[in-house]
């Protein structure tokens, strides 16, 4: 699927929809709504991926930009309810996820963009990370503490991302409890994030803010691609 027009933001007719897709989380309202999913989430989403599509050739090569309806950088909009107790059929929030191309699923190293009104954020790295590739990173952390030291804490990295994710309570095995790297060590996931506002997402810039920020990231997005085999 080509866009139609160029990226103008995720603005208020976007928002408008997902905040009335909350109150209206239901089948019946969604195929009366067809023509608003298709204009106020669909087309800038798709628009802002082929936006994205030549930025990432130039910060992030090895992440892929594929503005397709499913099996692209579109996260689907329909929820995998088999086994929830909440059974509203659609997400509330436009994921938009930029694969390694060297990755099958969410837990190869990738970009994000994550619209959603009152959450809106970027992320990178690997979220929950099978054992394998999750005990490459902790080795390479304690393999090379310098590299690692200097992909989280530049200057340029630390300005607008954040680490977060969650820890194990204990220090996983094969490794020493007393390592000065320890609290990183225990992550279960290698991620980074940075909260937006509405008026951010909206600007028909948010394309390139999301490039300079992808940017920022290399030295950390870079560390995780090398520990689990991968180029950047």
């Amino acid at each position: 699927m080509s866009a139609s027009a160029p990226f103008a933001g995720f603005g208020a007719d976007t928002i408008g929809f997902i905040e009335d897709l909350r109150f209206h989380n239901e089948r019946d309202w969604f195929q009366a709504n067809k023509e608003r999913y298709e204009a106020q989430w669909l087309a800038p989403a798709m628009a802002f991926i082929e936006d994205m599509a030549p930025r990432l050739e130039k910060v992030a090569p090895h992440m892929t930009a594929v503005p397709k309806k499913t099996g692209g950088s579109l996260m689907r909009i329909y929820r995998d309810t088999r086994f929830s107790k909440d059974k509203t059929p659609y997400k509330t929030n436009i994921g938009l996820h930029f694969r390694h191309a060297a990755g099958k699923d969410v837990h190869a190293p990738g970009l994000y963009v994550h619209i959603e009104p009152g959450e809106h954020f970027l992320g990178c790295g690997l979220w929950r990370p099978a054992s394998e590739p999750l005990r490459a990173i902790r080795q390479r952390i304690v393999d090379k503490p310098d590299a690692w030291r200097a992909a989280t804490s530049g200057k340029a990295f630390t300005r607008h991302w954040k680490i977060g994710g969650e820890s194990l309570k204990r220090a996983p095995k094969g490794f020493d409890p007393e390592h000065p790297l320890i609290d990183d060590l225990k992550r279960k996931d290698f991620t980074a994030g940075i909260e937006l506002t509405d008026a951010d997402v909206a600007n028909a810039q948010f394309a390139a803010t999301a490039e300079q920020r992808f940017a920022e990231a290399a030295p950390f997005m870079r560390f995780l691609c090398e520990a689990v085999g991968v180029s950047y």
